[in-house]
């Protein structure tokens, strides 16, 4: 500030006497009082290496590491479709150095898909803003007799539980986009779920299974590559990236599902310090190489504010646990 109070005899000698009580107390209150972040985050994320949720998290951190001057270093904790991440998150100090990914699969599929969780998808995280959302795709094993979406739907139906699709793990958005597809189909695919996208993807390559669905920039390569066979888009329409895939909506009307994942820290973090974070987040989304990158992987960066993240969560469960139910997905 340019301008300066005016300070007279007695403010000074009390400014001289609080100086000397911060200097005394500073051992105790030097990590509560630094600027964040001042050493190396720990970003958690509860899928495997490989996936699209890996890659992506690491162009973020990658940025953050960037503009901040301090490590955010990726820890892949993987199972349960994101649960043993999230729990990690939720169980550790509100500091500000364990940040992670959360999100629809961690935050609102796994309440209609897990009877018992070891943490509260609504109370034990502070939602700090959001990070990406991306549509879903099924791919095929390139040696499966089509890769026509009506060619598939009406052999599954003629031979229920004789296909399989993979998906990165039980409760998530590819799982529920699997059931989805089953029940406004009327068709039965078996489903194999695997620790993250990158087993699934592994062992589609390989001919282990004959359908993935997964997020689009995890497949998207092997698709260009023309080692795995595109079948259907799970947003409401086409996209740039695959203009020539049809969305499942053609076929399926009102066939609908989008990723979207948030950073989540664990309850109780301090109002300034969440505000911090999400600032460096939102400078970091926002830069047109981070931009370009996500685009080319088919994904979209979504910054948002924590009250809007949070709200964002509660309308996605109020949306989707009823669409759960009624793909026949229970609690286990």
């Amino acid at each position: 500030m340019s301008q300066h109070m005016p300070v007279n005899r007695r403010t000074l000698l009390r400014v001289i006497g609080g100086l000397t009580a911060t200097r005394l107390a500073a051992p105790r209150n030097a990590l509560a009082q630094e600027a964040w972040p001042a050493r190396t985050v720990r970003y958690v994320n509860g899928f495997p290496a490989g996936g699209a949720t890996d890659t992506l998290s690491r162009i973020l951190c990658q940025k953050m590491s960037e503009l901040s001057g301090q490590s955010f270093v990726v820890e892949n904790r993987a199972g349960a479709g994101g649960v043993l991440g999230a729990d990690a998150v939720a169980k550790s100090p509100p500091d500000g150095y364990t940040v992670g990914l959360g999100g629809i699969a961690q935050n609102v599929l796994a309440i209609g898909s897990y009877a018992k969780l070891p943490y509260d998808p609504r109370g034990d995280f502070t939602f700090i803003s959001g990070m990406w959302q991306l549509p879903n795709i099924l791919s095929a094993r390139k040696d499966l007799f089509s890769s026509d979406l009506k060619e598939l739907l009406a052999a599954f139906k003629k031979e229920p539980r004789k296909y399989t699709y993979a998906s990165a793990g039980y409760g998530t958005t590819l799982h529920l986009s699997g059931e989805m597809m089953n029940s406004m189909a009327g068709v039965e695919v078996v489903h194999i779920p695997y620790k993250g996208a990158g087993p699934a993807l592994t062992d589609l390559l390989g001919g282990r299974v004959d359908m993935l669905f997964d997020n689009l920039p995890g497949s998207l390569p092997s698709v260009r590559g023309g080692q795995i066979k595109p079948v259907a888009i799970t947003a409401k329409a086409r996209i740039p990236e695959l203009p020539d895939v049809p969305a499942f909506a053609e076929v399926l009307p009102g066939y609908e599902m989008t990723s979207w994942t948030a950073m989540i820290g664990p309850a109780n973090m301090k109002p300034e310090l969440v505000a911090q974070v999400n600032a460096l987040t939102a400078r970091a989304l926002a830069d047109p190489w981070l931009i370009a990158r996500y685009r080319d992987l088919g994904a979209t960066p979504m910054p948002a504010s924590p009250a809007e993240i949070r709200a964002f969560r509660d309308s996605e469960e109020a949306r989707l646990l009823p669409v759960m139910k009624a793909a026949g997905i229970k609690p286990e």
